[in-house]
């Protein structure tokens, strides 16, 4: 009994070891599968709003259940007028102070200043604004598709060309 209970417990143990290896191992990526390295002095900035600029980063943020990373880059000052997004958001403050308030209107006393390195999630729906501490750059991901959806279109500044901005 205390034989077989011992061969139980080495296959068991061997069969353990196997899986792991073949979870752990080295095996090489499907074709397709290769890593991606973006400089930022590479990005493409496209004017979104006056102050603020866009660039894609990876992925489409228009494709409909795909992953995607963007970042918005703003000039000191820029405000960003009350909107949401019909997917999660997920913002990383990467340069500048990013203040940012939850609600269906601007209002400077609702907000919360983020500084480089800070997160937030806001889930589908909710609605935000935003202020721009100096040259501000954030990072956003998500799944697609990533639209913005003004609550007052009213309050939109159309752009005027590039947010002077280094970087």
């Amino acid at each position: 009994m205390v034989k077989n209970k011992s061969m139980f417990a080495g296959a068991l143990l061997a069969a353990v070891i196997l899986s792991g290896a073949r979870v752990y191992g080295q095996d090489k990526p499907e074709a397709g599968d290769a890593h991606k390295i973006v400089r930022a002095a590479d990005l493409k900035w496209t004017p979104i709003i006056k102050g603020c600029d866009l660039a894609a980063v990876s992925g489409d943020p228009s494709a409909d259940g795909a992953a995607f990373v963007i970042r918005v880059r703003c000039a000191d000052g820029a405000k960003i007028p009350a909107h949401w997004h019909p997917t999660d958001e997920n913002v990383t403050v990467q340069k500048g102070t990013f203040l940012v308030g939850m609600g269906d209107t601007f209002d400077e006393k609702k907000m919360t200043a983020m500084n480089v390195g800070n997160f937030v999630a806001m889930p589908k729906e909710m609605r935000h604004f935003a202020l721009c501490k100096g040259e501000t750059i954030v990072q956003v991901h998500g799944v697609g598709p990533f639209k913005v959806n003004w609550v007052n279109p009213s309050e939109v500044v159309a752009p005027d060309g590039p947010a002077k901005a280094k970087s």
